[in-house]
């Protein structure tokens, strides 16, 4: 049976980077579209995915990660969208979500054919994730108010490419179809 499946790309930070200044924004205006996502997906039994990095943190773990932001400065961006007791989370060190984590089979395992992405960076992770969701013959949907960008210009183009070239499914948190 084809099943969705909720994947928030690196949503629990800490936000002590480089590009950090110019994210943060940017995350504050796409909050409300991931908590939407998170609880229409929690409501319909939509399994939900945190694939998130560890930061270079080798010995961390899930809860340690969501621990060490929860402690940080920025923990109002990452209360709002805690893992549940029901969540699943992958532990990534690149930009894809895919590329040498557990993602694909864990997804095989639960029987999902579709994927939908939030979370940060739409230029980056998010891109990239849903490249190799595409090439693994995934569909995949982007909610365009619930990912963050650094850069504007590169997360439009970003969106457009994912439609264009992935076939990806572009819409607002609302209109997502689990």
């Amino acid at each position: 049976m084809a099943q969705s499946a909720l994947i928030v790309i690196d949503m629990i930070n800490t936000y002590d980077h480089d590009d950090a200044a110019l994210l943060i924004p940017s995350v504050q205006e796409s909050l409300p579209g991931v908590t939407r996502l998170l609880h229409r997906a929690r409501e319909l039994d939509v399994p939900v995915i945190y694939v998130n990095d560890n930061f270079g943190q080798w010995r961390s773990h899930h809860g340690e990660i969501l621990e060490t932001a929860l402690k940080g400065p920025h923990a109002d961006l990452v209360r709002p969208i805690a893992p549940d007791d029901g969540s699943l989370f992958v532990v990534k060190a690149r930009h894809s979500a895919f590329y040498e984590t557990p993602l694909g089979y864990l997804l095989t395992q639960q029987g999902v054919d579709h994927i939908v992405l939030c979370g940060q960076v739409t230029e980056q992770c998010v891109l990239y994730s849903a490249l190799d969701a595409h090439i693994r013959h995934l569909r995949v949907t982007v909610a365009r108010d619930a990912v963050a960008h650094i850069h504007p210009d590169l997360a439009e183009a970003a969106l457009r490419m994912m439609e264009r070239n992935m076939g990806a499914r572009i819409s607002t948190a609302e209109d997502v179809r689990f």
